[in-house]
């Protein structure tokens, strides 16, 4: 793609507010401010939430790779109805149940590598004070009532452009409201300030002891941290209505700045036998319990082969064709990096730096066009039958080049977070420790046979503590990893 945008190449996104792609051009040069909506850690996160974090961390190394400065926010929304629910239900407080929750999340994001690249989990229940002078604000600019208990609404007639971003009509947005209250003005509006209930967390407030509602605790921690206006909101295409909808409503009344959002990018659900993948519902399967079984990368590789707008259904399946896809990109590195190296470089190795450096051209146009990873794992794969072509034609190439080659196609799978292992090393280490082990198990071994069992039983009893297994066997001792 032509440079277009401040000496960068485009960079086209789908932007969910005009409903087609537009050129991106951050409001301060090449500086990116992204919110994504995060976790509500009330139990393990599903494969659902590793879809959509996978796929904004792909857009932010994306955009990093252009040479954008992005400061990336995901927030926590520690204070919700489930959170409530949850926590009595195993009579403990909510604050116990968030902080086990929000570590084993940061567990699970460090696992796919998707932590390293945001730079603030903000929690919501910290942002009090904030959200409290915003809905002030909003009720003395007449966009917001306060009803008899102290509970605080948002009136959504008085906001013109409530439909824009959803596209939907206001009859047709009135059948998916489920607060239904006497006391609204209109059946369109939502809660700013929620009353407090006996044994709910609360805080003091003009309008008494209360919470916030769950629209007004994003605006609040956006617009402290980024002003009235910023350049990426992102989350799951679930979000648009009502809640950022709501957010839009509640952010342009109150600082008076259109658009709150320049663009908006949403990314398709996870189903699980085509019904989004849900807590709520109960079909879900936790990343945890994926990676178990498969490696992040498998993990990361197996997300990306979906465009970060569409829909995908789970399936263990295509995780093991994850696996075997990721396992043919890794082989094709190793069959590159065995061969021989000498220092004068040839035509063949030319020829094969040339076609690497077409599939690098490939794969950013790719990504350039509205981050579109499964033609970029098209064009990896390429580059990837170019190597193997070489390696079985040839058993040497130049230092120089493969050294480059090599270069430009980690760089690239570092985008999708992917061909970023050492395996040829990792393979050798396995080897040492295995062997390592064994010579350990051969010394109690004779150490039992001399009947110095208190050494031979204390070696075992450590081997145990590192997780291996060790069994006395009629054929002599067999060990395992646990």
């Amino acid at each position: 793609m032509s440079k277009e945008v401040s000496g960068r190449p485009k960079i086209l996104v789908y932007n969910t507010l005009t409903r087609k792609k537009e050129v991106f051009e951050p409001i301060h040069g090449n500086r990116v401010y992204m919110y994504v909506c995060g976790q509500t850690p009330y139990d393990d996160a599903h494969m659902g939430h590793a879809k959509n974090y996978v796929d904004y961390d792909i857009i932010v190394r994306w955009l990093k790779y252009r040479k954008y400065s992005v400061f990336y926010i995901q927030n926590i929304t520690d204070i919700e109805d489930k959170i409530i629910k949850r926590a009595k239900e195993k009579g403990i407080s909510w604050k116990e149940l968030v902080d086990f929750y929000i570590k084993r999340f940061f567990e699970d994001m460090e696992a796919l590598k998707v932590k390293q690249n945001v730079n603030l989990y903000p929690k919501s229940s910290d942002y009090i004070p904030e959200i409290i002078e915003h809905i002030k604000e909003l009720i003395r600019k007449g966009y917001a009532y306060v009803v008899d208990d102290g509970t605080v609404y948002y009136y959504v007639p008085k906001f013109k452009d409530y439909t824009k971003l959803s596209g939907m009509k206001l009859e047709e947005l009135k059948k998916h409201r489920i607060e239904p209250d006497p006391r609204k003005k209109s059946p369109l509006d939502f809660a700013l300030w929620k009353a407090a209930k006996p044994g709910e967390p609360s805080w003091p407030s003009p309008w008494g002891p209360g919470r916030p509602g769950w629209h007004i605790e994003d605006t609040a921690m956006a617009i402290t941290h980024f002003g009235p206006q910023f350049d990426i909101h992102g989350g799951a295409s679930e979000l648009i209505f009502p809640h950022h909808t709501n957010e839009i409503a509640q952010a342009e009344a109150l600082t008076g700045k259109k658009p709150y959002v320049k663009y908006w990018l949403h990314v398709g659900v996870m189903n699980m036998k085509a019904e989004k993948m849900s807590k709520s519902i109960g079909n879900v399967v936790t990343i945890r319990e994926v990676l178990s079984k498969y490696e992040p990368e498998v993990v990361r590789l197996y997300l990306a082969s979906t465009h970060y707008r569409k829909p995908m259904d789970f399936s263990w399946d295509d995780l093991e064709l994850a696996k075997e896809r990721l396992d043919r990109l890794y082989t094709a590195m190793e069959n590159l990096i065995e061969l021989k190296e000498r220092e004068e470089i040839r035509p063949e190795d030319e020829e094969l730096l040339k076609k690497i450096e077409e599939g690098k051209k490939e794969f950013e146009r790719s990504m350039d066009d509205d981050f579109n990873t499964p033609k970029a794992i098209a064009a990896l794969f390429e580059m990837a039958k170019e190597m193997n072509k070489f390696a079985s034609e040839h058993d040497s190439i130049s230092k120089e080049v493969k050294e480059k080659v090599v270069g430009i196609y980690r760089e690239l799978g570092s985008i999708l977070g992917i061909l970023e292992e050492d395996r040829l090393k990792k393979g050798a280490e396995a080897d040492i420790i295995d062997k390592l082990i064994q010579i350990i198990v051969d010394v109690r071994e004779e150490l039992r046979k001399r009947k110095i069992y208190d050494i031979s039983d204390r070696i075992r009893e450590e081997l145990r503590r590192m997780g291996i297994e060790l069994q006395d066997t009629p054929e002599g001792p067999k060990w395992k990893f646990r």
